[in-house]
Formats: structure tokens, sequence, C-alpha cells
């Protein structure tokens, strides 16, 4: 965090001498809280002044406001009040959150004439303004790396007061917000932190403090990976000098004999590319390549700490990729946990090898309800997407359907992407039952095709989020290299679909 916010409801308050925020909706320009915190009405004539119309994420920023209690006053547009929807509440925060400066304090004015019901958009705007004020700076010992600045720093916390008249009811669903912001932050934290300090075993390590919020988890070894017949995912880890994990994370919200829903992540916590090492251009963002295993640990916990009615499982493949005298090489054959051989044609294609011995585990043991894996699987979904949609695969269109909706409704947005035999024939092998690579052309399609392998008849889907999930574009709500895509998509589809 750059700073922490200490977020609190109130019915009424005054405006303080620090920071004041309104609201207000294009067109007729009435101002939330206008008789607090502009009883002199200096923003109509500044907005007429400035061509503030109060279009959605609009700003108007008054220093020292003439016959206002606050010393800085700052007005935000929502656009018209018949499109403003959940995610424009959360975008409306995260632009009051960049506005902050180097206030400690700020009253928000949430009730803006010509709303009712602000209960869920004003924990919604919290969520917002929580998801902006992230920032990953664990490795700066001095602040831009310069010795001495005369720059004041932004303060260690600010106390944040949001005024609505539905004070108790925005209380009570924030708690929520606030579960999915931890999950959403500690994702981003994961996907941030540099590879030399998350191996496997530190992920895993990290995973397991979710047992604090009553997350059961276990974790396998390589030894115990083997006697399973894990081949494909071992096959990956053994250039490295760090071991492998396989996390499983339980949370029992639901019924006891409840099936569970399930999420699989891909965890290369480095991706050298292996023997088929990738360019060294841009290598350093392959710690990052654990983004489907971050995003699965962030919504585990946001799912406990809002005690979610769900039975969830969550499965982390950890493994490091590394091009040492004990690594594999194209043309080496193994042979997963399903009994299925695969021929490596190339070790840069190494996610797709650690999920399908995880989703085989994942369906043989728990027997869930669906399946789903995230993976910063292909550069071939960002030719053909580019960082706007994650690719979503499925061989289940009642589960394809509830993803949209849900992308949807986040703005994790995903675009669903072809299977078919001829993609599986791409991925046929001479040698063994199939090949790691389908090659170049539909290259994110046959890696699809390759996890199907490995699902049998569970409802499945795979969210291919290597656009989304690091360096993506930023947004009013995340200015992170790492995003924690996927956390609020899948929580959303969850809560809206599978708790009773």
């Amino acid at each position: 965090m750059a700073s922490d916010l200490d977020i609190s409801f109130a019915k009424s308050a005054k405006a303080t001498d620090g920071l004041a925020i309104v609201l207000t909706l294009s067109g007729d320009l009435a101002f939330s809280g206008a008789e607090t915190a502009d009883p002199k009405g200096v923003l109509a004539r500044a907005a007429k002044t400035a061509g503030f119309s109060g279009k959605a994420q609009g700003v108007l920023d008054l220093l020292a406001p003439e016959g206002s209690p606050a010393a800085r006053l700052v007005a935000i547009g929502l656009g018209k009040a018949s499109a403003i929807t959940n995610h424009d509440w959360l975008t409306a925060g995260g632009v009051a959150a960049s506005k902050l400066g180097k206030a400690e304090k700020a009253t928000i004015f949430l009730d803006v004439p010509g709303l009712d019901g602000t209960g869920q958009a004003a924990a919604d705007f919290a969520l917002g303004m929580l998801l902006r004020a992230y920032a990953f700076e664990r490795y700066k010992s001095k602040k831009n790396g310069k010795d001495d600045s005369d720059e004041p720093k932004p303060p260690k916390s600010v106390k944040m007061t949001i005024v609505t008249a539905d004070a108790a009811d925005a209380k009570k669903a924030f708690a929520d917000c606030e579960a999915i912001a931890g999950g959403v932050i500690l994702a981003r934290d994961l996907v941030n932190e540099p590879a030399n300090i998350l191996g496997p075993v530190e992920f895993a390590a990290r995973a397991a403090a979710l047992d604090k919020l009553g997350v059961e988890v276990e974790i396998l070894t390589e030894k115990e990976m083997g006697k399973l017949g894990m081949g494909a995912l071992l096959g990956v880890a053994q250039g490295s000098v760090r071991p492998p994990r396989l996390a499983i994370l339980k949370w029992n919200g639901g019924k006891a004999k409840e099936k569970p829903v399930a999420f699989i992540g891909k965890g290369v916590v480095f991706d050298t590319g292996g023997i088929s090492i990738k360019p060294a251009a841009g290598m350093e963002d392959m710690k990052g390549d654990m983004g489907g295993a971050a995003a699965v640990t962030g919504l585990m916990h946001a799912l406990a700490a809002r005690k979610a009615k769900v039975n969830a499982i969550g499965i982390l493949g950890l493994v490091e990729n590394m091009p040492d005298g004990n690594a594999q090489r194209p043309g080496d054959i193994v042979t997963s946990m399903s009994g299925q051989t695969i021929e490596i044609v190339n070790t840069d294609a190494e996610g797709r090898l650690v999920l399908g011995d995880a989703l085989w585990y994942c369906q043989d043991r728990f027997k869930p309800r669906f399946m789903i894996n995230l993976a910063t699987l292909t550069g071939a979904i960002m030719v053909a997407l580019g960082s706007d949609h994650a690719g979503l695969f499925s061989n289940n269109d009642e589960l394809a359907g509830q993803l949209l909706a849900a992308g949807e409704a986040t703005q994790e947005k995903l675009w669903r992407m072809p299977l078919g035999k001829a993609y599986d024939k791409m991925i046929d092998s001479r040698f063994a039952d199939m090949k790691n690579t389908g090659g170049r052309y539909g290259g994110a399609c046959t890696a699809a095709q390759f996890l199907q392998r490995f699902v049998n008849d569970t409802p499945w889907a795979h969210l291919d989020i290597a656009g989304t999930a690091m360096d993506s574009p930023k947004t009013e709500i995340s200015q992170s290299w790492a995003s924690g895509f996927g956390v609020r998509l899948l929580d959303r589809l969850v809560r809206d679909n599978f708790e009773k």
C-alpha cells in the first residue's frame, strides 16, 4: 500500500479541514453534500468556468475553496444515472483514491441527488479506493531511489469517512468487499514478488497461511507427487534446484456432503523456457508466470474471509522451469498421473504439463462440480485478444455462460475461444499419446485442447490470462504491474451461481 486507508461509514458528517469529495451526475450537476462541503456554491461556478459536465470519471479539483470548511474540494462525475453499474461505483472509488495526494483525512459525500439505495454502492466505492491505493514498494529502501528528498511522503494512514444515509447497509456490504480486496491484494503481492524470494516452497508457505482464515491446507512434496505418478509436473521441475510443491486448499463453507467447486492455478514461479530457452529481452517478467496460482490463492482468501457458503478447492501446481544439466530435453517422453504419455517437443510449453497432472489429481480425488484452471499459458492468446480480454475455453456451455456474465459484471472480461477435433489432432504424437505443443498456429487453442485430455467428463473451463494478469493496461482500480486478475471474477461467479 502507498497508504493504508482507514475507512468508516457515517450517516452525516461535517466537512473537515482536510479533503472533501463530492459526487454528481452528468447534466444537472447537483453535488452530493453540497450544503456541508460547498455552502457558497463555488463548485457550480467553477464547473461552468472549467467546462466540467459530470461525465463519468471527470474531476474538478479546487484548492482552499471560498466559503468551504475543506482545504480541498474535489468533485467526481458519475455519468448518467440510468447507466451507472456497480463497477462504475468501483471505478469512481479508484478515481477518488487517486486524488488523495498528501491528505491525512478525507470526507466523501456519497448520497447524490437523484440516486437511491447507496449502501452497496458505498461499499463498492470503498473497494475501488482500496484497490487503487495498492502499491508494491517492499523493496524500495528510499523513495524513488533518492537518498534525500524535500518532497513530503504520503501519510502512512488516511482516515476516510464515507457519508451516506445507508451507512449501516454500507458497513455490512463492505465486510465482503474488504475480503475481496484482501484476496486481490494477496494475488498482486505474489505476482509482484521477485522469483529469488518466492520459490515453490515459499509460495506454498504463503498459501498455507490461509489456515488462519479457516482454510484447510495440505502440501505435497516431490516424493509424494512421485508416488502419485505426476511425471508431467515433476518433469518441468527437474531442472531446478528448488523442489516443486502441490498445494491443496480446502474451504468448507457449504453443506457437508455437497460437492466442491474447484480452481486450479499454474504456479511456475519463474520460467526460463528450460532447454528451449526464451530470449533474454523481457525474461524478467517471467517471475509472473505463476499468476494463475496467485489468483486461486487470492480467491480462496476472499471466499474464506467473507465466509462464503460453498465448498471450494484450490490447487496450486508450483514449480520452477530452469535449464540445468538435469532439465528435461525436447524429445523426452514423460508419463502423467493419468497414465497418458507426453512427448516433450518444446520445454517452454511447460505450464500445461503442470496443469495436466493437477487437473487429473483434482477430478480424481475430489469429484468436483466443475473445475476452472487459470494460467498465464500462451503468448498466442495475447496475439488473438491483446490485454483487454482473457481467453475462455470450456467443455460446458452453462459454465462458460456463467463465467462470461461474471466477467461483464466485474469487467474482468473473457472471450470464448474454440475447442475441437481439428485442434486435438494437432497435438497427436508419433511416439507418445500426445505432444506438448501443436506448433505455432492456433497455439492457445491447442494448449487448451491438451488440458481437456485431463478432465474426463467434469465440467471444465480454462482461462488463459497471459495478457491480463501482469503488465496489463493501467485502470482506475489497478496501477500495479500485477493486476490480481481472476479474483473478483471468480468470486462473483461463486456468489451469483453456487452459494445457497
